[in-house]
Order: C-alpha cells, then sequence, then structure tokens
C-alpha cells in the first residue's frame, strides 16, 4: 500500500502534488487544511484521512477529528497535527501515544523522517501549502507491506526560496 502524506496546505493545494501522488492508495492529511473543499479536491486521487489543525475553522473541524488513531496494513498510525504539543517533536509525540508505530504530524512546517525508539516512524512531511521559513513545499510517500518496516521519503514541490 501505498500512502500520500500531506500537511499544512492553508487552502492551497499545489499542482506539484497530483503527480507525487499519482498511485497512492490513500492520503493522510496532518491538519491545518483551510477548507472542506481542499480535501474534496484530494478525494479526486485517493480517499482522505484528515485531522484538524489549529488554524482549521469550524467548518474542516466539523468534518475531521483532532486525532485519529487507526490501523492500516497492519501499522498503528498516530494521525495529529501537532499544535497539542507546542514545538511538537517525535519523541514527544510517541510518550504520549506510545501505541503508534507509525506517527504522522504537522505545524511546523519543517519536514523531518526519522525513527523513535528503534521502531518507531515518525514523518513530518513539511507544509505543503503556502511555503514559510525559506523551505521548500513538501510532502511525503510512505509505502507499507506487511512483516517489513514501513519504507519512507520526502518529496519537495518546491525548490528552497521558490515560490
Amino acid at each position: 500500500m501505498r500512502l500520500g502524506i500531506i500537511s499544512d496546505t492553508h487552502g492551497l493545494l499545489r499542482p506539484e502534488v497530483f503527480p507525487v501522488f499519482e498511485g497512492v492508495d490513500r492520503i493522510l492529511h496532518a491538519g491545518d487544511i483551510g477548507s472542506p473543499t481542499l480535501l474534496t479536491e484530494l478525494e479526486a486521487i485517493a480517499p482522505v484521512t484528515a485531522v484538524w489543525g489549529n488554524t482549521d475553522g469550524f467548518d474542516v473541524r466539523r468534518v475531521v477529528p483532532e486525532v485519529v488513531e487507526t490501523e492500516i496494513e497492519g501499522f498503528r498510525f498516530l494521525l495529529v497535527h501537532g499544535h497539542q504539543f507546542g514545538m511538537p517533536t517525535p519523541a514527544a509525540i510517541n510518550l504520549a501515544y506510545p501505541e503508534a508505530e507509525v506517527i504522522i504530524f504537522g505545524h511546523t512546517h519543517r519536514p523531518l523522517l526519522t525513527i523513535v525508539d528503534q521502531v518507531v516512524t515518525a514523518m513530518n512531511p513539511g507544509g505543503a501549502g503556502p511555503r514559510r521559513f525559506e523551505l521548500p513545499a513538501s510532502v511525503g510517500i510512505i509505502e507499507l507491506e506487511p512483516g517489513i518496516p514501513p519504507r519512507a521519503r520526502l518529496v519537495a514541490l518546491t525548490a528552497a526560496g521558490e515560490d
């Protein structure tokens, strides 16, 4: 199974997302969506599971939860925006949700892919919407196969310094 991982769109779904997410089986959006219509646009690619972030209004909060704990291909996933942790770190999120085997979060707009406690995959796909902090807009891809650790990568949508 191939997952498209996205966060911090803030109402902007860049056209570069479509070719990167081509062929994904499911999309996980880690909050700060911007508008429920953005989720509808992503649904044209694949089914979407999303959480709301700190900048999302009640229109988004009415249709998605704040936290999702789910199993995908036998892996326990946690999907959370991260604002609940101030400046979220994989270690802090892992401490709060020790059962999660894959942690997906956003909020910082800084792409991150790391391993926590030697077995937990943690990914922040970075900000896919309006660019911040001179960082490239980015998303992530995770490939899952039962019995094999998740394979994941970050994908830049723009060059650093490019809008």
